[in-house]
C-alpha cells in the first residue's frame, strides 16, 4: 500500500513539473533572432545587420586577445582574465587531474544594463 501512496506521489510530481515546464516558456535568443530584431530596430537589412554583428564581434575578439578590454557605456566591459592552473578531480572515477592555466573571457555589466533588469 505504501509503495502505491509513494508512486502516486512520484507520478504527480513528475506531471506537475512537466505541466509548470510547459506553461513557462524560457525564450532564447539566437544569432539568427538577434539579427532580424537589429534589421527591425534599425530599419536595415538582414543583411546589414549580419555584417555589423560580425564586424562587432570580430573587433571584441581581436581587442580582448591582444589584453586589451572593450568598454561600452551602459551596457558592459569585455575583457579577458587569466585563470590559475589548478587541481581537479575526475567525478566519475576520483581521479586527481592538473587543469591547465587559460585565458579566459570576462563580461563585466554596465549599471545601465543592470537597471534595465530591474
Amino acid at each position: 500500500m505504501k509503495n502505491k501512496g509513494l508512486r502516486r506521489l512520484i507520478n504527480n510530481i513528475y506531471y506537475l513539473g512537466n505541466y509548470i515546464s510547459l506553461t513557462i516558456k524560457i525564450k532564447k535568443m539566437n544569432k539568427q533572432d538577434l539579427i532580424g530584431a537589429i534589421a527591425k530596430q534599425a530599419d536595415i537589412s538582414k543583411a546589414t545587420a549580419s555584417k555589423a554583428i560580425n564586424a562587432y564581434h570580430d573587433v571584441v575578439k581581436t581587442a580582448i586577445k591582444e589584453g586589451d578590454s572593450v568598454g561600452v557605456i551602459g551596457f558592459g566591459t569585455f575583457s579577458a582574465a587569466e585563470r590559475k592552473a589548478r587541481t581537479g578531480r575526475n567525478p566519475k572515477t576520483g581521479a586527481v587531474l592538473e587543469i591547465k592555466a587559460a585565458k579566459v573571457p570576462k563580461f563585466k555589466a554596465g549599471k545601465g544594463l543592470r537597471d534595465a533588469l530591474m
